[in-house]
């Protein structure tokens, strides 16, 4: 059985493993059934996480190719698709803390890629926001301003998610302010 885990969500899980005898996410992903694959898949944002240094950053980056998708598909359908992935993102968080065997694991991005496609949804699409937009959330995902380091403290993937997300809320706010600014000097961002 899995900590924390009801029978049917162990049942779900399929696993065979415990948490004391993993010892990288790499040999996890070796010996884990399908289910748990996809699981590990999306939460690592397609292996963006496990990239060595870095790992947040380099979930954000690999959600850029989504937030040029999503660009020019209209705000509603953006809302409802990160709506979608929130609730996808806490599920999966969720279920590979459990796999990992350990509380928020670096190597969990697809809270990045929900913030920073919150943080993106602040504005028209640009180059320049599209930088600016990575800057600021990175910049308040790693400072976790209030509440996002109280928001952090909530069990499971909804900690691990919603932090993201207050960081994705303010960079936006951020973002919004400067293209405003920015518009109101004559200067298109």
């Amino acid at each position: 059985m899995w900590p924390g885990l009801s029978g049917s969500a162990n049942t779900f899980l399929m696993s065979k493993y415990k948490s004391d005898n993993l010892s990288s996410p790499w040999r996890l992903f070796k010996e884990a059934g399908l289910g748990e694959r996809c699981i590990l898949i999306l939460s690592t944002w397609f292996g963006a996480g496990l990239l060595p240094g870095a790992p947040g950053t380099f979930g954000t980056l690999a959600a850029v190719p989504l937030v040029l998708a999503l660009s020019g598909l209209g705000i509603w359908f953006g809302a409802v698709f990160l709506l979608i992935l929130s609730g996808i993102a806490i599920w999966t968080a969720h279920r590979s803390q459990d796999l990992m065997g350990r509380h928020d694991p670096q190597e969990v991005v697809i809270d990045e890629v929900a913030g920073f496609l919150l943080t993106m949804s602040f504005i028209p699409f640009s180059w320049w926001g599209l930088g600016l937009g990575f800057l600021l959330f990175r910049l308040f995902d790693i400072t976790k301003p209030f509440p996002a380091r109280n928001a952090e403290k909530l069990k499971g993937g909804l900690g691990i998610v919603t932090d993201d997300l207050v960081a994705g809320l303010y960079a936006g706010i951020c973002l919004k302010v400067i293209f405003f600014i920015a518009l109101k000097l004559g200067h298109q961002l």
